[in-house]
């Protein structure tokens, strides 16, 4: 279109613009198909990208709310309490803490016994930390040594839900686990450390009287900061070389490889653990998504490019330079990515929550993740990247026509897509990326098909299950902890709809949280000086649970009443992997087993099925050698240091028909034996194999989302060049007919064109995934990253698209008439 003012606004940038702004709303809103498909095609790619990076800002950018963060470190290794003492003592480059990892306790004198998370923690935690607290104090020096440890410190919520917020809390005593203790502070709402469960902090108790909890059972996460002037490398180097004489200050020999891949590392680090990678990963992922977006809007733009020639032509036959048409075009290319970023952050505001919900359950930090001005910069800048992806081709095939040519062809005709260089390889980039998201998100759905049939080793239908939690006072007399679950036991078997019940110290796919670890001795089998003593995992459990659970005895017996009784010999359960591991060809049942603290040999009486304790995708964690059972009562193996099992157990309720719903009855129940258990986490059984497999299925979810749309996108891509296409060999294609080619030849024509587009990208596509799928080797399982099935499924399923998208043009090119052709301009 002719613009008589363009040369005397030459000197005026300012005024240019804006006549490029103006020219460009009037030609997009003149094409509102076109602008439409392309706004929200980018508005995909830009929201999906933002919501990502939404999350990603959070936990791995945004550095964390304590007094200056870099200085933070946290060892790599668990410590238990003398060690710790020990480091901090020595240690020239760190102040260091300790804090247990989300521990129970009991909140009762409130009405109904409530548990609650909480951490035990040095006393100079909050002081290391730089952390205040909103009401009162925290913890001061030495209030974690013994006689001086019966403070707590609330946590905002807490404050709010339990005390009313209360301001005269400070100063008051409350009982936690029977243990009197007087609140001294409570602190902010931002504070939420080490996680967002943490309801309350009590001090450590730094016991060296009690040798078995202050150097074996007390394992827990060790964070410090670097003192003035020193370097995390010094750091590390003085933690190594502090291994040796820590070691020879245990009371009794430690393995010569104990804590030996112990280093330091920042506290940020620490805190995002493993999500670092998974993130990345997803946020590759949508960048992907984003180039398919970019793409799919240049192929459109370029074709329509097409019929813009002759104005174009116009514009420099009255004086128009290069640049002055590319900053036009690229102009445009502006003003569709505004509307894109606008509409994408629309997509993000309402995906992020949604996103959210769906990465919770793994990953740190993702409550603070928001819309925040860092994720709008972000947004703001990818918006005007993505302007010049999709904008500098486009701009500059337009502008580098030729002058008669264009004026007197009028842009109407045009060689195939495969004759025209940048709009098939913008083709065949779209299908070759969309190719890698969809092998990516094949892997993932296969892993997720393999992990949710995967035999647990129990049956999980119509089983309900219930923490049951006695103050620790209550069991300080063992005999006291024992008639209450026998007498609980009994009344719950008696409530209508039960049909079985039984109590184990930690249910399966606990992912190692509530069970004891045993360093034991096996018959047979000595373990060498020096090196790593045999760690078993102990499931303690009354005898009716392997019934009741539907675990197989492979052989032997199982449990009875007898065997807890007073004089009873010590006897325990073994899993068919620690037996075929210790025992090899050999029957297990009468071997000897003992915690390396006991004089005792324990006898094996029977070998059960192999259940997944850790998670659907291990039996137990790696560290861990075998899996023993014992029976609930005076012959189960306590912790070291203990006097008696733990006192938390978990009733597994077998419904007899279709009630599953105890969760109003049992606090009544267990409240008739005894009014100061609490009763909390009632659910299915099969709900918590759910939630087993909650990471998978969030990732594979995501993945498949944006494959879907990353091939949606490269279909319309494919549709909308292969249109332009036949829209430009009108001419040729009537001639064909009128020369005798018949409807199937030319149908045959467009979609060999296609489809020779569409392989290509597929093999692209299929070597990239090759190179890129093995990043995400670590969120598979049961399925390799390079896994020849998926390849093959996407390659074909790929072509379908492509060949469907081709389709509609290829028939519409069957339908032209030759005579209507002939005269087509």
């Amino acid at each position: 279109m002719p613009e008589p003012t363009m040369k005397s606004h030459a000197g005026l940038p300012l005024e240019g613009l804006f006549q490029d702004l103006r020219f460009g709303i009037r030609t997009l809103y003149r094409n509102p198909a076109f602008t439409v498909v392309a706004v929200v095609t980018l508005a995909l790619g830009i929201g999906a990208n933002t919501a990502i990076f939404g999350v990603v800002s959070a936990v791995l950018l945004r550095p964390l709310p304590f007094v200056q963060p870099d200085r933070l470190i946290a060892a790599s290794s668990w410590y238990p309490k003398g060690p710790l003492a020990f480091m901090r003592d020595r240690s020239r480059t760190m102040d260091l803490v300790a804090y247990s990892d989300n521990e129970e306790f009991n909140l009762t004198g409130l009405g109904q016994p409530v548990r609650l998370i909480g951490n035990e923690v040095s006393a100079d935690l909050f002081s290391l930390l730089g952390s205040k607290a909103a009401l009162g104090r925290t913890f001061h020096k030495g209030e974690d040594q013994p006689g001086a440890d019966r403070e707590v410190v609330l946590s905002h919520a807490l404050w709010q839900q339990r005390f009313a917020s209360d301001p005269s809390v400070v100063g008051r005593l409350i009982t936690l686990e029977g243990l009197v203790r007087q609140v001294v502070g409570v602190m902010p709402a931002s504070f939420e450390f080490p996680s967002p469960k943490a309801q309350l902090w009590v001090p450590l108790h730094m016991d060296p009287r009690n040798a078995g909890d202050y150097w074996g059972s007390s394992y827990m996460p060790v964070i410090g900061r670097l003192r003035p002037d020193a370097t995390l490398q010094e750091a590390r180097t003085e933690l190594a070389g502090m291994r040796s004489p820590m070691l020879a200050a245990f009371p009794s020999r430690m393995p010569d490889d104990s804590f030996a891949r112990g280093t330091v590392i920042s506290l940020q680090e620490d805190l995002v653990g493993d999500s670092k990678g998974k993130l990345l990963i997803l946020l590759a992922a949508v960048s992907f998504l984003l180039l398919i977006a970019c793409a799919n809007v240049a192929t459109l733009t370029l074709a329509r490019s097409i019929s813009r020639r002759k104005e174009v032509a116009a514009r420099v036959a009255l004086g128009a330079s290069r640049w002055r048409i590319v900053r036009q075009l690229l102009t445009e290319s502006l003003l569709l990515s505004l509307g894109g970023g606008l509409l994408g952050l629309l997509v993000a505001a309402y995906g992020l929550p949604i996103l959210k919900l769906m990465l919770l359950s793994g990953t740190p930090r993702i409550e603070g993740a928001s819309l925040d001005s860092t994720v709008l910069a972000f947004t703001a800048l990818l918006t005007i990247l993505t302007s010049a992806v999709f904008g500098l081709i486009p701009a500059r095939d337009t502008s580098n026509l030729q002058l008669t040519s264009a004026l007197k062809s009028g842009g109407a005709r045009g060689g195939t897509v495969a004759n025209s260089g940048g709009r098939a390889m913008l083709v065949i980039g779209e299908i070759a990326v969309s190719v890698v998201l969809v092998i990516a998100a094949g892997l993932c759905v296969r892993s997720l098909w393999k992990i949710s049939n995967v035999n647990p080793g129990f049956s999980s239908q119509q089983i309900v299950t219930a923490r049951i939690a006695p103050n620790e006072t209550l069991c300080d007399v063992p005999e006291r902890c024992f008639t209450f679950y026998k007498e609980l036991i009994g009344r719950t078997r008696s409530l209508p709809g039960v049909k079985d019940v039984a109590a184990v110290s930690s249910l399966p796919l606990g992912n190692g949280d509530g069970g004891e670890v045993v360093p034991v001795d096996i018959q047979d089998h000595p373990t060498r000086p020096g090196a790593q003593i045999p760690l078993f995992e102990e499931k303690i459990i009354t005898p009716d649970y392997l019934r009741v659970m539907r675990i197989p005895l492979l052989r032997g017996r199982s449990f009875t009443e007898a065997d807890a009784s007073p004089g009873a010999e010590d006897v325990v359960l073994i899993s068919k992997a620690t037996a075929t591991r210790y025992w090899p060809g050999e029957d297990a049942v009468g071997k000897h087993i003992r915690a390396n603290w006991e004089q005792n040999w324990r006898t094996v009486i029977g070998v059960v099925g192999d259940v997944r304790e850790f998670s659907m995708s291990k039996e137990t964690a790696d560290w861990i050698n075998g899996v023993i059972y014992t029976q609930y009562g005076p012959h189960a193996v306590p912790s070291a240091g203990a006097k008696a099992p733990p006192a938390y157990m978990s009733l597994v309720i077998h419904a007899a028909g279709d009630r599953l719903d105890f969760g109003g009855a049992l606090p009544g129940l267990v409240a008739q034996v005894n009014p100061n258990v609490a009763v909390s986490d009632v659910r299915t059984l099969e709900s918590w194999v759910s939630n087993a497999i909650a990471e998978p299925r969030s990732t594979a979810s995501l993945f498949a989302l944006f494959a879907t749309l990353g091939l949606v996108l490269a279909a319309i891509g494919v549709y909308g060049i292969m249109s332009y296409s036949v829209a430009q060999r009108t001419r040729e294609i009537g001639i064909r007919v009128a020369l005798g080619s018949k409807q199937e030849e030319v149908l045959y024509l467009v979609l060999a064109e296609g489809a020779k587009l569409a392989l290509i990208g597929i093999a692209i596509g299929l070597v990239a995934a090759l190179i890129l799928t093995r990043f995400i080797a670590g969120l598979l399982y049961g399925v390799g990253a390079g896994d020849p099935l998926t390849f093959a499924a996407v390659a074909i399923l790929s072509l379908l698209v492509g060949l469907t998208a081709c389709a509609i043009p290829a028939w519409r090119a069957t339908q032209v008439d030759p005579i209507v052709a002939l005269r087509y301009e």
